[in-house]
């Protein structure tokens, strides 16, 4: 009888693509760029996130996203119309971006200028998306208040790996039964060393907090300037 063998393909593929994306990373080092990993479900205000908060980063900095769909490139577009240089990643039907498609859409835009930052807007998705590496310095998770307090819990991977916590929608909570200390409590038990930052687009409320946070990060990774 012949020898038989297990492959582990998965294994192999999220090995393929961790190589890709630490040389992605180290591109990005030499160029000074933070990338910032935005994972959440659907619905949860990626997007909204970034039309009320990039312009005012981009009047001191240079700033890309990469947006991740399904299909469409109604995102890129959003971005688009608030100033900010975008690049859409279409899956068609791949529920999560990887460091391949990621470098792709980087070397679309990368020689013409250098970017400060790069956003990454993944797939609307708390399960795939966290398993893969995109390179970036930064991920940031968000948990909206219609979603309920308790995804921390049910999708712990997404949290764990996460650097920063966006609690959003917040001028919702008069309306529904969300209670932050609640998402906080089991975040936290998710990933002690998490960030929580509660912010609301209709409001305002955080927005301000969550830029200086990203400028804090940059500064972390290749200091002031």
């Amino acid at each position: 009888m012949p020898e038989i063998k297990t492959v582990r393909i998965q294994e192999s593929l999220l090995a393929a693509n961790d190589d890709r994306a630490a040389a992605l990373r180290e591109r990005w080092r030499k160029s000074r760029t933070l990338a910032v990993n935005l994972l959440s479900s659907p619905g949860s205000g990626k997007t909204s996130l970034l039309e009320h908060t990039l312009p005012c980063l981009a009047e001191r900095a240079r700033v890309l996203v990469i947006e991740g769909d399904v299909e469409t490139d109604n995102d890129a577009e959003r971005i688009r119309r608030v100033g900010v240089e975008a690049r859409q990643i279409t899956t068609g039907g791949a529920c999560h971006l990887d460091a391949r498609m990621v470098e792709r859409a980087w070397d679309e835009s990368a020689s013409a200028a250098r970017y400060d930052y790069v956003f990454v807007e993944n797939v609307g998705n708390l399960v795939c998306p966290a398993s893969y590496d995109l390179g970036e310095h930064r991920r940031v998770v968000l948990l909206s208040v219609p979603e309920g307090e308790d995804k921390p819990a049910k999708y712990p991977r997404a949290f764990r790996d996460a650097d920063l916590l966006l609690v959003t929608k917040i001028d919702l909570l008069p309306y529904l039964d969300f209670r932050v200390e609640k998402a906080r409590h089991y975040a936290l038990d998710v990933q002690p060393d998490l960030e929580i930052l509660a912010t609301s687009t209709r409001t305002g409320q955080g927005l301000d907090e969550w830029v200086a946070w990203l400028e804090r990060a940059r500064s972390a990774e290749y200091g002031p300037g």
